[in-house]
């Protein structure tokens, strides 16, 4: 059930006239009274005598005694309550229930006030209604409606246990503005899947991925199609800025802007500000990207490189570190969500895009972020959009892979972490973006293992047994499981290739076993593939290194510069 505090007005009248009319498209159907603060209130809905106007003139009588100066500007409170869609139909009566509950729980009429506010409940759907009140009590004081909102979600809560409703994850305040009935409305009008406040949310969000400076931001706004708008001061400072869609308008064709600040909490222009802050953590770098114009430094396969690494050290912090340290990693995934669904092949794009959506929501909680502790990930979204968009296939399209592996057990981490702290919009979210990035995975791999699929099952039987029994060695426990899987050949592939590059297969892929949990993995064996073509610096594209058909050679040489071993708390692989 969903709760939902709409801004205050100034006329009972209009409110009354919208709630009771046809609605913007004639969604409203038999709009009638199912509670007030009187059972003998007029309802204009079922009783032909009663008019807008009686019932305006009750709910405003404690509002016109009042002296004109003493009167609230804004004195017209709204309340719409809207049950989820797979929920059973209420009953009028059970509405009535929940309009009490409701204006109790938020201070407009507390239990057994008699000087309480006036309020109305009207329904005109099956699935919602609304509550109006004035907040002028009946002894001419206003109502104490602090925290209404707050106020209306837990009683929500409790009125899902009582009536066996959907039960939603409490919220913290900390979510972005849900768009209205109107945007909805508008937005399936015109055939759109988001409305425009989340498609403009999107759209600033990927442009203040990475980003290092101000102008760049608007740069970026600019060439994503955004209409822009910037609030000076006399001075010349930029105060703020709005955005608007260039097909989004109004009813004298006026585009609709909406400041940053409505978008997201993180969106204002402070906050992201805070942004370029600590991205400039490279600044010769930086001035030289754009002294090119913005012209790639890195290869689209590079920066997936680089990004994964940068995500690998994410999940240490995650395991270790402490609260404001986590907040800030959870706060830069986004931001390589973000450019990775912008750079991304067009068969991940959209799971990768839906997952950087999702994900939004897990970046924000009440834990400060420290966001100097998140330069790397930052750096990395930097990279994957100064890298350009990948082609989805070869280098590039095996690092994809390689990387939404990578991100994928850093957001499960993620939900792990809002889990034990009980911020369960947030674990909620992380798990739903999870779900995202395993279908791009899903999409995304295959192609690149198919290679090394093929190449391990033309792998000589003795290299075969030999690549084996360093697997039983490494992984006892987990070895008969691995060999039984499909993607067998293909880590048997990368073990030869391991053991061509001088390291010890054995050690290395203990090493690779011990860093996460794999007795949950869906595939362990495509889990061991990644982590160890990253560790042992290995092209993700297969193709690219020679094929191995006898015995390898036996000379190794010590694993590369990788972090401590460290097995890490998560949720499962992909």
């Amino acid at each position: 059930m969903i709760p939902r505090v709409h801004d205050m007005g100034t006329r009972t009248i209009g409110l009354l006239y919208y709630l009771y009319g046809p609605g913007t498209h004639e969604e409203h159907i038999d709009p009638h009274l199912v509670a007030a603060w009187d059972s003998l209130a007029p309802d204009p809905g079922r009783d032909p005598e009663a008019t807008y106007g009686d019932l305006q003139r009750l709910l405003d009588q404690p509002v016109i005694a009042l002296p004109t100066s003493a009167r609230p500007a804004e004195h017209v409170w709204h309340l719409s309550v809207r049950a989820a869609p797979e929920d059973p139909i209420l009953t009028d009566e059970q509405w009535a229930d929940i309009a009490r509950r409701m204006v109790a729980a938020t201070g407009i009429a507390p239990e057994g006030d008699d000087a309480a506010c006036r309020w109305a409940a009207v329904r005109h759907a099956d699935d919602h209604i609304h509550i109006i009140a004035t907040v002028v009590r009946e002894d001419g004081r206003q109502a104490r409606i602090r925290q209404d909102g707050a106020r209306s979600q837990a009683e929500a809560r409790k009125i899902e246990v009582d009536y066996g409703l959907r039960r939603l994850n409490a919220g913290d305040c900390t979510a972005a503005k849900r768009p209205t009935s109107a945007e909805h409305h508008k937005a399936e009008r015109k055939g759109k899947e988001r409305t425009p406040r989340e498609e403009l949310r999107e759209a600033v969000r990927r442009a203040a991925a990475g980003v290092a400076s101000e102008q760049e931001f608007f740069d970026r706004l600019a060439a994503a199609g955004l209409l822009i708008r910037q609030r000076v001061a006399p001075s010349g400072d930029l105060l703020g800025y709005k955005v608007a869609l260039p097909d989004d308008r109004n009813k004298d064709q006026e585009p609709i802007y909406y400041s940053g600040s409505t978008l997201a909490p993180d969106l204002s222009l402070p906050r992201v500000r805070e942004r370029w802050a600590t991205n400039a953590s490279e600044p010769d770098r930086d001035a030289a990207a754009d002294r090119s114009s913005g012209s790639a430094r890195v290869s689209p396969s590079t920066a997936r490189r680089q990004a994964t690494w940068a995500v690998w050290q994410a999940v240490l912090v995650v395991d270790q570190g402490d609260d404001g340290q986590i907040a800030a990693q959870l706060a830069g995934a986004g931001e390589v969500l973000d450019a990775l669904a912008k750079t991304s092949a067009a068969h991940t794009r959209h799971e990768l895009r839906d997952a950087a959506f999702a994900f939004e929501r897990a970046t924000r909680s009440h834990v400060r972020a420290g966001r100097e502790h998140a330069r790397g990930l930052r750096q990395a979204a930097r990279d994957l959009v100064h890298g350009g968009p990948a082609l989805g296939r070869g280098e590039d399209g095996a690092t994809t892979a390689m990387l939404i592996d990578m991100v994928f057990f850093l957001v499960t981490a993620a939900a792990h972490w809002h889990g034990m702290k009980q911020h369960a919009q947030q674990a909620a979210a992380a798990r739903q973006a999870a779900e995202h990035l395993r279908a791009a995975y899903q999409a995304a791999a295959p192609m690149c293992l198919s290679v090394m699929h093929q190449r391990g099952r033309r792998l000589s039987h003795p290299l075969q047994r030999k690549q084996a029994a360093y697997l039983r060695q490494a992984v006892p426990e987990l070895a008969e499981q691995v060999l039984t899987e499909q993607g067998w050949y293909a880590l048997a592939a990368t073990l030869t290739e391991v053991e061509s590059a001088g390291h010890d297969p054995a050690a290395l892929l203990a090493e690779a076993a011990e860093r996460r949990e794999l007795d949950t993995a869906d595939s362990i064996s495509d889990v061991l593939v990644w982590r160890l073509r990253r560790m042992a610096d290995l092209p993700a594209d297969a193709s690219a290194m020679p094929e191995h058909t006898a015995t390898a050679p036996t000379a190794t040489r010590g694993a590369a510069q990788r972090p401590t071993n460290r097995k890490v708390r998560s949720a499962k692989s992909l």
